[in-house]
């Protein structure tokens, strides 16, 4: 299958991001992808506040306009976007094909350093395996991918790609790398990252970050099959999903391991951010 990652600057304007999210999807189409990553908040970004009407509107308006788009393409889109909960809105990663909505995950471990957990609501459970037409896939959302055990159930139920959405800024892009790679390792899939690019003030600590892009494309075996520069664009590899059903196999994790013995205090020791 053909896997991309579209980054762009996602601009607090709904208008501006869709039309580059349909442009990125119309070469994704032309180059034969099956599935493309964008980034996280993509539609509107972050409020500066409390998430207005109108953001969330602009949220299910730029969605409808990329679900129309899948239903003539064979192609699989997802990032996050507002979602609306009966309280304050979720981070939430959506996955559409064919047209229609596969999956809508709320993020599970919102980033208190800009105030995320005081402008939207957490999620309630980790995110499940999923079927689309070309892989049994899992998603996550920027700020989860430092925590291991968010990837437990669906790597339990034999995901062979990971798709992550992200605003990860230029400080922390060491940590970014480290961890995409580690995933990918220790879960034993593809992972298909998607950073933002651009400069902006996040959340209501209105807190100036710079995001380098960097998105990545990494092997079960923690090979960087892509690794984007700042520039905004589409990045596209060909992954064979056999590779990670054969690693699997060789490398029995679920089969050799000890749960009993790891305990709450030891299971998520590598996830302190």
């Amino acid at each position: 299958m053909r896997a991309a990652v579209f980054q762009f600057d996602v601009l607090p304007d709904s208008a501006h991001n869709l039309e580059r999210v349909l442009e990125g999807l119309s070469q994704a189409a032309a180059q034969g992808v099956d599935l493309v990553v964008l980034p996280e908040m993509w539609p509107t970004s972050f409020p500066s506040g409390a998430a207005s009407e109108a953001d969330l509107l602009a949220t299910e308006e730029a969605w409808l306009r990329v679900g129309e788009f899948t239903a003539g393409q064979p192609l699989c889109v997802m990032g996050s976007g507002l979602g609306r909960t009966g309280g304050l809105p979720a981070n939430r990663m959506r996955v559409f094909e064919a047209g229609a909505e596969l999956l809508a995950y709320d993020k599970l471990h919102l980033f208190s350093p800009t105030a995320e957990n005081m402008s939207f609501s957490a999620g309630k459970e980790p995110p499940p395996a999923l079927d689309t037409r070309a892989v049994r896939l899992g998603v996550a959302v920027c700020y989860d991918l430092r925590f291991a055990g968010c990837f437990d159930r669906a790597w339990r139920a034999g995901v062979d790609l990971w798709a992550l959405s992200a605003q990860w800024p230029l400080p922390r892009i060491g940590h970014w790398r480290a961890l995409v790679m580690a995933r990918a390792i220790e879960r034993q899939c593809f992972f298909v990252a998607c950073n933002r690019t651009g400069c902006a003030e996040i959340g209501r600590r209105r807190l100036p970050l710079e995001f380098p892009g960097a998105s990545l494309i990494v092997s079960p075996l923690g090979e960087v099959l892509v690794e984007a520069d700042g520039r905004e664009g589409l990045f596209t590899a060909d992954l064979d999903l056999s590779e990670a059903r054969r690693y699997r196999t060789r490398i029995p994790l679920l089969k050799d391991e000890r749960p009993q013995f790891y305990g709450s205090s030891t299971r998520n020791s590598s996830n302190r951010p």
